[in-house]
């Protein structure tokens, strides 16, 4: 059981330091470097079955991330509804259209060109599940009063990415989907008004036969400054 005390009246716990060598240590984030860099952003998906428990233990690792005040900001509305991914899509594909022949600048869409992407998204419909983080912006308090949240934006950004990565550590694909407008989502998935479409995830296996860009990250002297 957890050593627990009382500090200023709030309860804390003491928090239990891994003992780890420094070869065990570097072992680990070796390791687990190297599973995170096969993830890639997959757009051709399977239809095969993913058990609802595995979506639900990678939304539970998404909700450890960090948040703001610890107000933990964020909705995640899982969607394996036939018609309702159909209706998704529809609308998906409307933006996506007047994104790719009237929203975007000619040096974006050479940008994207690598990829392969274009307004169609059949994997909206493919993918056994459809993940969508919704960001809170605010709470209701007693008698309806709002209740602020804090670092809204970065806190669902970084609790995105620990799903991300709970995602491939489960073996399965994801792509980040960010048609825009979102509002859409608020209105199909009738959600309240203190909530805003921050990402949609599509979330299953690969296809049988599946093909993704060969890209290079960035070296690690590229992105580092150590001081």
């Amino acid at each position: 059981m957890l050593e627990t005390k009382l500090i200023d009246g709030y309860p804390y716990v003491k928090y239990e330091k891994p003992v780890l060598s420094d070869a065990e240590s570097i072992a680990l984030s070796q390791s687990f470097y190297e599973k995170m860099d096969t993830r890639r952003s997959v757009r051709e998906f399977s239809d095969q079955v993913v058990p609802r428990e595995v979506i639900a233990n990678i939304i539970k690792t998404a909700s450890t991330a960090p948040s703001g005040a610890h107000k933990q900001p964020w909705t995640f509305c899982v969607i394996e509804n036939p018609e309702i991914k159909k209706q998704i899509r529809i609308a998906a594909e409307e933006e996506e259209y007047a994104s790719y022949e009237s929203r975007m600048s000619d040096e974006w869409l050479d940008d994207l060109k690598p990829l392969g992407t274009d307004w169609k998204k059949p994997f909206l419909e493919i993918a056994p599940y459809l993940i969508v983080v919704f960001r809170r912006i605010y709470e209701f308090g007693p008698e309806g009063k709002k209740k602020n949240n804090y670092y809204v934006q970065e806190s669902v950004g970084l609790a995105s990415g620990f799903l991300l990565a709970a995602i491939h550590n489960a073996g399965l694909v994801s792509l980040t989907h960010t048609p825009s407008p979102m509002n859409f989502l608020t209105k199909l998935l009738e959600r309240p008004e203190n909530e805003k479409p921050f990402l949609l995830i599509p979330v299953g296996y690969p296809a049988e036969e599946c093909w993704v860009p060969d890209l290079d990250r960035k070296k690690l002297a590229e992105i580092v400054k150590f001081y």
